[in-house]
């Protein structure tokens, strides 16, 4: 027996770095999530809940119980561990679960996942959530302990966390958070590092190659993840309201880090009996709560109702049809006012009040159907004459810190004006006018890339924002001024295809084009679209003449209805791709596509060359060393890159021969075979040959004799730097 088997046999070996690195792996997990539920103590109780039963399997090992029995250790201290926070008061001795307590925590399994449809990010954390984050924290540790510590396979643990953080960026779409992917590249590579380290007689010098090698990774990952994901195409817009865990839509109104997503995709194609492309409204929101307003929410069992117009208003019937194609929402985008929607498929339901289309058990995806809308059409002088009133006093709400400045300039830039609707449209034009700027980039450099009051506030100061600063210091200074107002999330007219589909064109609609803009309700008429957003959209215009306007409308009242002198189809700034507009959503112009594609290329080859080039340096790093030991490591290595099986239970004869077999020449296999019995049995001070050149020779013999497609396979992408000598996988 050499004296690091004796070493091995007189203590056990406890894996507590590998433990740590489990730990500091859950923390890189779980901080994204931060970014979708509430900040607050759950995140401390989840990583201490996970604590204990790595405890459990550092003491177990200690004792040398075997795997299975410390599996089954963890897990009882998990449960035991939950029973006692959670549910105490109904547990048997205050700690021993029953059905009562199995029941309950089904319960608030199943309110927490009811929490996630209704609720926008970032989710409250209320005890039924609390159990959830903790008790399946704590279970991904388990997970991860046992495919880490026992099975040895770190890179198989690293999917399960890589998994874990990437969840939330799916879930909810933003900037990239740089600090959280170094943090999980440094927790991936710890549990890689750790395993390593604790493996029985592991030399310190492997560990330092083992270092370097994560080193190598960790920064071609970085650098990637800097360079070339800002550059690849982006998910078609952040979560949807009460989504079914798909990209659609954000209709609380943070919508900045989806207009600066860099290459937008289609998301819809829409054509109408308008002749134009309409606006499409997805959800309104009427509550300000905090630093983001609320989308509207009741019973979706309303149905449509007719449109209530006084009689002397005329209106117009559109048909608009609608085909979904990247877009998956739980909210549907639709014309408005809309009276019908047909073709869906799933069972969807409709808020009456605001005629917003919502999935009881479906979403948007590849959805296609027809909506019918019927659009006031009154005369300047009828709407002129209509009172901003009439609807439940929440419209007019205003929150008690609302800055000063708001209510100053909402009456310094109406002062002349004597009608509802003269107020409304002198704000708007107010917007529009030189005074201020769309911009994607100035909310961010200034801190307020918010809607909230203190944004307003500050919007009103810098005069640069994009459509949710323009939105929203609308609706905030109307309803200083008394009226009722809303603001309406979803996409500006599309840019035509070429393509006609019945008479009618057909229009794309990408993500760069999602919007916000207000309405204003007047009493007999009901909710009329205005666009404030300087240099995008179609603001409202009404005829003068006494009689409705029969011309195409490029939206149906929630939108800008033009007068008749009009063109039909949308104006340039409402068509046109948002790259083309001044300071809006940005897209990746055509001179770029030759340098993004040689980095995406250039990228894609150093990552192919990552792991045959870590592999090269651990070999010549192992000929430099020479000796028994690290010659018959090169030999299982070569082996296990060649998929010939490398068994816990052979013998140096039995690889030999089955080397032998596999086409290694026969006179360097038996010389190194010999070279390592002696070198297992000789006393240590005995001088012995070094088997370094038969080691090489039976690798090269293994590389000649497997087919070039293996041959290659070994040398891009080698098993040995993930599957390693006597594990299951090895054999």
């Amino acid at each position: 027996m050499s004296r690091d088997d004796a070493r091995l046999d007189a203590a056990p070996r406890v894996p507590w770095a590998a433990a740590l690195g489990v730990e500091l792996a859950l923390l890189a997990a779980l901080l994204p999530s931060l970014r979708v539920i509430q900040s607050g103590p759950w995140l401390i109780g989840a990583l201490a809940m996970a604590a204990l039963p790595l405890a459990t399997g550092l003491a177990t090992r200690w004792l040398r119980w075997r795997a299975p029995f410390v599996a089954i250790a963890e897990i009882v201290v998990w449960g035991l561990a939950t029973t006692v926070v959670f549910f105490r008061d109904t547990a048997w001795l205050g700690f021993l679960p029953d059905p009562g307590v199995l029941r309950r925590a089904a319960d608030d399994v199943a309110a927490t996942f009811g929490q996630m449809t209704v609720e926008t990010p970032p989710l409250p954390v209320t005890p039924e959530v609390a159990f959830f984050l903790v008790s399946a924290t704590a279970m991904l540790g388990i997970v991860l302990d046992y495919v880490v510590i026992t099975t040895r396979l770190p890179l198989l643990g690293a999917v399960a966390v890589v998994a874990v953080w990437a969840a939330p960026a799916v879930a909810v779409p933003g900037r990239s958070d740089v600090w959280s992917f170094v943090l999980l590249g440094v927790g991936i590579l710890v549990l890689v590092w750790t395993e390593a380290r604790s493996r029985p007689g592991a030399d310190r010098r492997l560990w330092s190659a083992a270092g370097a090698g994560a080193l190598a990774i960790g920064t071609v990952a970085v650098v990637t993840a800097l360079v070339v994901t800002p550059l690849l195409p982006a998910p078609v817009a952040r979560v949807s309201l009460g989504g079914s865990g798909g990209t659609g839509i954000d209709a609380s109104l943070q919508l900045g880090d989806d207009l600066r997503r860099p290459n937008p995709s289609k998301v819809l194609e829409v054509r109408s009996t308008l002749g134009g492309a309409p606006y499409l409204r997805v959800a309104s929101l009427s509550r300000l709560e905090g630093e983001n307003w609320q989308p509207d929410r009741g019973d979706l069992g309303g149905g449509f109702a007719p449109v209530p117009v006084d009689p002397g208003i005329a209106t117009t019937d559109v048909e608009t049809d609608i085909d979904i194609d990247g877009l998956r929402s739980r909210y549907l985008p639709v014309t408005f006012p809309a009276t019908s929607v047909e073709g869906l498929t799933g069972s969807w339901g409709v808020l009456s009040e605001n005629r917003t289309v919502v999935a009881i058990d479906a979403d948007s995806s590849d959805q296609s159907y027809a909506v019918s809308s019927t659009v006031p059409r009154p005369t300047l002088e009828q709407i002129r004459g209509a009172a901003a009133a009439g609807v439940d006093p929440a419209y007019t709400a205003v929150p008690a810190d609302t800055p000063e400045i708001v209510s100053q300039l909402a009456d310094q830039v109406t002062a002349g004006a004597t009608t509802a609707y003269d107020r409304a449209a002198a704000l708007q034009s107010w917007f529009r006018s030189s005074e201020f700027r769309y911009s994607l980039d100035a909310p961010v450099a200034d801190g307020f890339d918010g809607s909230g009051v203190q944004a307003v506030a500050d919007f009103l100061r810098v005069r640069a924002g994009y459509c949710v600063h323009f939105a929203s210091a609308f609706t905030l200074m109307a309803r200083e001024l008394g009226m009722p107002t809303r603001i309406v999330v979803g996409y500006l007219p599309g840019t035509a295809t070429g393509r006609v589909v019945d008479g009618n064109p057909v229009y794309a609609v990408t993500s760069d084009l999602l919007h916000a803009w207000p309405e204003v309700y007047f009493e007999g008429i009901g909710w009329i679209g205005f666009e404030p957003t300087n240099s995008l959209g179609t603001p409202p215009v009404f005829s003068g003449s006494g009689s409705a306007s029969d011309a195409p409308t490029s939206a149906p009242t929630t939108a800008p209805v033009p007068t008749a002198s009009a063109p039909a189809a949308p104006s340039a700034s409402a068509t046109q791709p948002a790259e083309e507009l001044p300071d809006a959503p940005v897209g990746t112009p055509t001179s770029r596509g030759w340098s993004v594609t040689g980095i995406v290329l250039l990228a894609i080859v150093i990552l192919l060359a990552v792991p045959g080039t870590i592999a090269a340096l651990r070999r010549r790093r192992r000929i430099r060393r020479g000796g028994a030991a690290a010659s018959w490591l090169l030999v299982q290595e070569t082996a296990i890159d060649l998929w010939i099986p490398v068994r816990s239970s052979d013998t140096p004869r039995g690889l030999g021969a089955r080397l032998t077999a596999a086409g290694a020449p026969p006179e360097a296999v038996a010389a190194l075979v010999a070279a390592i019995e002696v070198a297992g049995y000789a006393p240590a001070d005995e001088e012995r040959a070094d088997p370094l050149r038969d080691a090489l020779a039976v690798r090269r013999g293994l590389l000649s004799a497997a087919t070039p497609a293996r041959r290659a396979l070994a040398t891009l992408a080698p098993r040995s730097l993930v599957v390693r000598p006597g594990t299951a996988f090895a054999g």
